[in-house]
């Protein structure tokens, strides 16, 4: 079993799962800029250390 987090990142259905919300959120949050992302293989990644200060902020999306 791994108990580690992925070294490249999430993909966006993962990392909503991670975070509480859906998908679509995480989505908007791309197409808006609020979310950095790469490609990898064709698929938007977000890394782990995004996800890591996301946790560690109130919401996703909006004003601070």
């Amino acid at each position: 079993m791994r108990t580690s987090l992925p070294s490249s990142g999430y993909t966006v259905r993962q990392a909503a799962w991670v975070l509480g919300v859906e998908a679509d959120t995480v989505h908007r949050a791309v197409r808006l800029g609020r979310l950095p992302v790469v490609r990898r293989r064709g698929r938007l990644v977000i890394p782990v250390n995004v996800l890591v200060r996301l946790l560690g902020s109130p919401r996703l999306g909006g004003t601070p």
